[in-house]
């Protein structure tokens, strides 16, 4: 048989997206997201068996751990990694061998063009094998969820430090949970030893927070005490997003990392003198627009109806403390709680016609902003 009549037949074999996998799928995917997301206290002495078994792949003995109590406590105590040279440290080794994990299981599972995953119907309807959905339903998910939205703001707070090689315990789910879903749902058989590996990064990932590879010592850190989300994305407007034992924290607004302030006493004052856009946005929306237009005394220069998001108002404030001026506009879109967000954008000082001044935002002159049937 050719080869193209083979992968013809394996197509055939696969069993086609349904209802019922799409929510056994997001079950799975939502199984681990609670593991990423999971504020119980370390369990230390998996975490140990489980690094001294991948030791022990990379041919080391026992580390001796040393626990930490934030990824931050990290920079003061880590030793700098090993050059990338041969015989590789440790933490090279046991890299390459997670990496060559990888590489086999994506050749056991095959690759599939990219395919939208937000509307259950379509994907059923679509008739497309079940297995071609899962890396952006599962995968693709758990990334910006976890990888993007926690740890990367985790590590966005530690700043331009250099960690070297390390790896993120339970918020290294999204790999995990997309093989989880192949083996448990679509019944993929990979090898043996490949089973094993997996089952140790998995028990890693139930079981503790970011840990480093360094030659005898292996330096492993607690989960947090706190963790908040909203929408898939960390969020606290009462305190810190991610809160660890040391008292080391994270605060953010819609997943977007910003100053404590920001969420404890969102001032006019703190607003206007704050330079980064993105942070003094989140505080006003944490103190509210009408607050902040009251308390910060803006002149209305226009208020017309937006022709782009029908019941809603375009309004135009000046700005004198940043010599431009503020369109005052509600999303065209239903946020994932049913409300719509209310968002501020600076424009030139010379408008003085909100129409004109959302064509602008959208590089559209007011007339052809007035024609949009919609806007989103």
């Amino acid at each position: 048989m050719s080869a193209r009549r083979r992968r013809k037949s394996r197509l055939a074999d696969s069993p086609l997206v349904s209802v019922e996998f799409w929510w056994r799928a997001i079950d799975v995917r939502e199984e681990w997201s609670a593991h990423a997301l999971s504020c119980e206290p370390a369990d230390r002495p998996a975490t140990e068996a489980t690094i001294t078994a991948l030791y022990a792949m990379a041919d080391e003995p026992r580390p001796e751990f040393v626990w930490l109590d934030s990824p931050s406590a990290a920079v003061d105590v880590l030793p700098p990694s090993g050059p990338l040279q041969f015989p590789s440290p440790v933490e090279n080794r046991i890299a390459t061998l997670r990496s060559d994990l990888r590489s086999r299981l994506d050749a056991r599972i095959g690759q599939h063009s990219p395919f939208e995953t937000s509307n259950p119907v379509a994907a059923v309807e679509s008739g497309r094998p079940a297995k071609s959905i899962v890396d952006p339903l599962v995968r693709g998910a758990l990334q910006r969820s976890i990888r993007e939205s926690v740890a990367g703001l985790i590590r966005a707070e530690i700043g331009g430090v250099e960690l070297g090689l390390r790896w993120l315990g339970q918020h290294d789910v999204d790999w995990l949970a997309l093989y989880d879903v192949h083996q448990r749902i679509l019944h993929t058989e990979f090898n043996p030893r490949d089973v094993l590996q997996v089952q140790l990064w998995s028990t890693l990932a139930r079981s503790c927070g970011w840990w480093w590879a360094r030659g005898n010592q292996c330096f492993v850190t607690e989960r947090p005490l706190v963790v908040r989300v909203a929408s898939e994305r960390l969020h606290s407007g009462s305190g810190p997003a991610v809160a660890y034992p040391d008292g080391w924290t994270v605060h953010a607004w819609n997943g977007t990392r910003v100053p404590p302030w920001v969420i404890s006493q969102p001032t006019v004052s703190a607003i206007t003198s704050e330079r980064n856009v993105e942070v003094r946005r989140c505080a006003i929306e944490n103190l509210g627009w009408p607050t902040f237009i009251s308390e910060a005394q803006l002149s209305l220069v226009a208020q017309a109806d937006d022709p782009g998001n029908p019941g809603y108002a375009l309004q135009l404030y000046d700005l004198p403390y940043s010599g431009s001026r503020l369109l005052l506009a509600v999303n065209g879109s239903v946020e994932r709680d049913g409300t719509r967000r209310q968002y501020g954008l600076h424009v030139p000082p010379s408008f003085s016609n909100p129409i004109d001044a959302a064509g602008w935002t959208y590089g559209l002159t007011g007339a052809q902003y007035a024609s949009l049937q919609r806007r989103t």
